[in-house]
């Protein structure tokens, strides 16, 4: 399927988890595409920019031509609603009819961070909107994360999930899913929540990980005040790390234990099971735990 004229996406965050395979799909399947990063440079089958969530100056230029945006919140901003409600609303006037969000499975409409911009899109902001809510990232454990540096040099994952269990999903399925949503007529104006196939506990994480690398890989169980101070000592704003550590207290108690069919919905195939993503891991090596 090849895109029009008036079929031009506007993918932010396009080096990133998501983005960059949102924008690999959408080039592959003929579709005109701006990426929007803070360091562009050449790369092949579409039109790269320079954006930034904090400079207006480059706003418009990432604006020009796109009829349907894909938004990657800024990361680690507490209040992302202050400098996207803006852009938003220039993009409305720039001639944008669809958005698709990147939210998060543990943030409902009108909940901390970009549960803000969720609610302003479900309140009609835009016509054609979809919002993701995918649970935790695979990648979280085989790309660049925290939990998969720790796991490389040390062979510990930490958390304060406890034994809480949760539908880990492959970066992959997002992607596809959010593709779907761009790209698809009649696509829902609605919230998709995104999960793999399974529940997994971070203990069942680790012994997966033993199994397909036979490396040291076990589960450091942590109170919220140990996980929210190995946050912020990795950098992390206070603010935002405390957030963080609370979704994990959130997992322990049950809020992520549950599986959807989203993935089978939108793209016509079952979601990546975590074995399969971390067996892949292995064989790109570079991503491998």
């Amino acid at each position: 399927m090849r895109g029009d004229a008036r079929d031009h996406v506007l993918v932010t965050g396009a080096t990133g988890t998501t983005g960059s395979r949102v924008a690999r799909m959408l080039v592959e399947r003929g579709h005109a595409v701006t990426l929007a990063t803070r360091t562009p440079g050449p790369r092949t089958g579409a039109r790269d920019v320079r954006f930034d969530w904090y400079d207006t100056d480059t706003h418009d230029p990432a604006l020009h031509g796109a009829d349907r945006a894909y938004l990657v919140p800024p990361v680690g901003d507490p209040h992302p609603v202050d400098v996207m409600l803006p852009f938003l609303e220039r993009a409305r006037s720039a001639g944008v009819r669809r958005v698709v969000l990147l939210s998060s499975s543990a943030i409902p409409a009108g909940g901390p961070g970009v549960g803000q911009v969720h609610e302003l899109l479900a309140d009609g902001l835009f016509g054609e909107w979809t919002v993701l809510r995918p649970s935790w990232f695979m990648q979280n454990f085989t790309g660049r994360h925290t939990h998969a540096d720790s796991l490389r040099t040390d062979g510990v994952v930490s958390s304060a999930t406890g034994g809480g269990r949760v539908g880990f999903v492959d970066a992959e399925d997002i992607a596809a899913v959010a593709v779907q949503s761009l790209t698809t007529p009649g696509a829902p104006g609605a919230e998709l929540l995104i999960t793999g196939p399974e529940v997994l506990s971070y203990e069942e994480i680790a012994a997966v990980l033993r199994e397909v690398t036979g490396r040291p890989a076990v589960h450091r169980r942590l109170t919220y005040e140990q996980m929210r101070d190995r946050l912020a000592a990795d950098g992390i704003p206070h603010e935002f790390a405390a957030m963080l550590a609370r979704m994990d207290l959130a997992i322990a108690e049950g809020a992520e234990d549950r599986v959807t069919d989203t993935v089978q919905r939108m793209t016509g195939r079952p979601p990546i099971t975590f074995r399969a993503h971390a067996e892949a891991a292995m064989r790109r090596g570079r991503d491998a735990p």
